[in-house]
């Protein structure tokens, strides 16, 4: 049943790819912006989404909620159809202000690796996109997707157009992003999501399973973490910040003070504007 079910995913998604190349960028974003808007509340991650904003405000009002829903379900649609304009965004600047680029300066003129971390804020792939259009050597950690006829495809579009050097999470992915530091290359991964191997840290005042991996590679390589943040501004722009280096002294380099920071640091890009950031994930089971 569930390979059926992916399957059936996947024709729907080429389908929409499919339109979203046929009509013009700003016509298929207001489309798709709309169509998710509709039909994203019909999805079963409508249960999560409430129990993750109850958790992030205990006294959001009915109204804030929807609001946050609404504008988030909008994102998503837009995101979703962006993927068919990668190789225009590669390619253009115009649609995104950078501010920070003194910082990925920095990282160039140093030349020592850094990890870049953020979280799943407006379209989160924008983000490893510019890192390299600005010549820094990067690998990008990921997730497949659990729907095996549409990951090759998001693979393809990621390498081609995002980041050449993907690895996967794991500890086949382990080995070769140590090997990528050692080569001298930067690390981009989102910490917002729930691992099974990670440990219980504070989020939002709740436990949350919280990957320790940024820890584990500032202490064994002694880097400096490099917080990112994206946010739409519009259906067609963006911007960016690129936030100046965390250091972490021997006192304060455990690797649980270190996985609780970071997530103090995401909540508090959360906390710019929550419609940008994705809450069907069930980041607190």
């Amino acid at each position: 049943m569930k390979i059926i079910n992916y399957f059936l995913q996947a024709i729907f998604v080429y389908i929409f790819f499919l339109i979203g190349i046929l009509l013009p960028k700003n016509l298929s974003r207001r489309f798709f912006s709309f169509l998710f808007e509709k039909i994203g509340p019909f999805f079963k991650s409508k249960k999560i989404i409430d129990r993750n904003l109850n958790i992030f405000n205990k006294n959001i009002s009915s109204s804030q909620k929807q609001l946050i829903i609404s504008n988030m379900w909008k994102n998503y649609g837009i995101t979703f159809i962006e993927y068919v304009f990668l190789k225009y965004l590669r390619k253009n600047s115009a649609h995104i202000t950078v501010e920070g680029e003194n910082v990925l300066k920095d990282i160039l003129d140093k030349k020592k690796p850094v990890i870049f971390v953020s979280g799943h804020f407006s379209n989160f792939e924008l983000m490893s996109m510019e890192i390299t259009k600005n010549n820094i050597p990067l690998a990008a950690i990921y997730r497949p997707l659990n729907n095996f006829f549409l990951n090759p495809l998001m693979e393809y579009l990621r390498k081609k157009y995002i980041c050449r050097n993907q690895v996967q999470k794991g500890i086949k992915g382990l080995k070769e992003t140590i090997s990528y530091i050692k080569n001298g290359f930067n690390i981009a991964l989102m910490v917002d999501q729930r691992l099974s191997e990670g440990i219980k840290s504070k989020f939002f005042g709740e436990d949350a399973l919280t990957t320790t991996l940024p820890a584990q590679l500032v202490n064994r390589f002694n880097l400096e973490i490099v917080p990112i943040y994206i946010r739409r501004l519009n259906n067609n722009n963006f911007e960016m910040e690129i936030i100046k280096p965390i250091s972490f002294k021997k006192s304060m380099n455990t690797k649980e003070q270190i996985t609780d920071r970071l997530n103090v640091l995401i909540e508090n890009l959360i906390l710019r504007d929550p419609s940008q950031w994705i809450w069907t994930h069930n980041r607190w089971k």
